[in-house]
């Protein structure tokens, strides 16, 4: 996998068409921010260290997070 590029807010290729809502994130040397779609650009931005990131990605990859299942 490529490393993100620094400084660019991206989203999800799922969040097109009918699926806008969705959560962008910016990596910023060891500082990932991320920030809800809906909001716009001025919206508020939760920044996460590379550590905490890490603990979020897992927690996907187990599906810790998986509660409507």
């Amino acid at each position: 996998m490529s490393k993100p590029q620094t400084g660019v807010w991206f989203k999800s290729t799922y969040s097109t068409g009918a699926n806008t809502g969705c959560v962008e994130t910016m990596f910023d040397g060891t500082l990932v921010h991320v920030r809800d779609t809906k909001a716009g650009p001025d919206a508020p931005v939760q920044v996460y260290d590379q550590t905490e990131w890490d603990a979020f990605l897992a927690g996907v990859r187990n599906d810790e997070f998986d509660f409507f299942s």
